[in-house]
């Protein structure tokens, strides 16, 4: 068994099936891969679906649990894979046909703890063949996981690398269950963890944009738990660069990186918070919470993975604390208006 792909599905019906049949379609035999479809007490046809591939797919396993959000669902579909590889792939997404076996074979031979590949954002327009599979891509340049965040800005979600199972085995790294931001935490524990990590430039991956997903869900409840597991990342992300070797080559970039997406964190924190109904008096515990971690102020944020007058305008109101409560209180006002 070369790749166990893990997909947590929560009403999903629309979407589940294009997802697995583009998985069907790498030209894998099906005794290289597993297929393990977690179904998180969804309330649609999801459940359906999936028991109907499994059915007709020996390789193809369901999971049916309780409701316990994303990163369960993951752990468990994670517990079960007997793969030498793992793939965490959301059912709103699919592949390109015929890029899974490339990126098997370069992860193999290369005994790679961590292969990272091309995503291309997508609406309704399909795009289900890859823009440059069969072209000579670029010799793999393998480094380990300090090094590759030192070089190249890493994005948070899970699907747009492979794990090799026994590295992530070793970590014991898992999902953070019941909070968002879930696989940003885990995607930067493991990258710097990483012994052999490298990137190809195979368009892979397509993220579908949804204006029903969870992070552009708008509900009171959930925009505000967003907001503070936001808060969370950034707590994490101290503890995870206290652990970054002073002695490694890249570690003074590695961690200028980490602080970066740290401090990012606490800059989207604040935009949410403009148009959250949660309480301006709550601002000032938030930011002393956020100043005993450097998070606050704001003065790693910009630079060269977060540019641009947007930014730098916002940046410069949040980073003065007299400025921010009637900031937001104007904006809101302005907001509810125009809603």
């Amino acid at each position: 068994m070369k790749l166990s792909i893990i997909i947590p599905c929560y009403n999903m019906e629309l979407y589940l099936q294009e997802c697995v049949d583009s998985l069907l379609n790498q030209k894998l035999n099906p005794d290289e891969y597993e297929i393990i479809i977690v179904n998180d007490e969804s309330k649609d046809n999801t459940l359906k679906i999936a028991l109907d591939y499994s059915k007709q797919n020996d390789h193809i396993k369901v999971i049916d649990k309780k409701n316990a959000g994303v990163g369960a669902a993951r752990n468990s579909g994670y517990d079960l894979a007997q793969g030498d590889y793992v793939y965490f792939l959301d059912p709103d997404d699919y592949l390109a046909e015929n890029t899974l076996p490339v990126l098997l074979k370069l992860a193999i031979d290369n005994d790679l703890d961590i292969l990272t590949f091309k995503t291309k954002s997508v609406v309704e327009k399909k795009y289900p063949v890859s823009d440059n599979l069969g072209d000579q891509l670029a010799t793999l340049t393998i480094e380990d996981g300090i090094s590759y965040v030192a070089h190249r800005k890493h994005q948070n979600e899970i699907w747009w690398y492979l794990i090799k199972r026994d590295f992530i085995k070793n970590t014991g790294i898992r999902f953070i269950e019941g909070k968002w931001m879930e696989d940003a935490i885990l995607t930067a524990e493991l990258f710097c963890q990483a012994k052999r990590m490298a990137h190809i430039n195979l368009d892979t991956h397509r993220y579908r944009i949804l204006p029903t997903s969870a992070m552009r869900n708008k509900s009171p409840e959930h925009y505000n738990k967003v907001i503070y597991d936001n808060a969370n990342a950034a707590h994490a992300f101290d503890k995870l660069i206290l652990t970054i070797p002073s002695n490694h080559p890249n570690a003074e970039a590695c961690i200028k990186r980490l602080k970066t997406r740290q401090q990012s964190f606490v800059f989207f924190l604040m935009v949410r918070l403009m148009k959250s109904d949660i309480s301006v008096s709550e601002i000032p515990a938030m930011l002393s919470d956020f100043e005993k971690i450097d998070a606050y102020p704001l003065k790693k944020f910009i630079g060269e993975d977060y540019h641009g007058i947007g930014y730098s305008c916002l940046v410069f109101v949040f980073n003065r604390k007299p400025l921010i409560n009637p900031f937001i209180k104007m904006f809101r006002s302005f907001y509810t208006l125009t809603q």
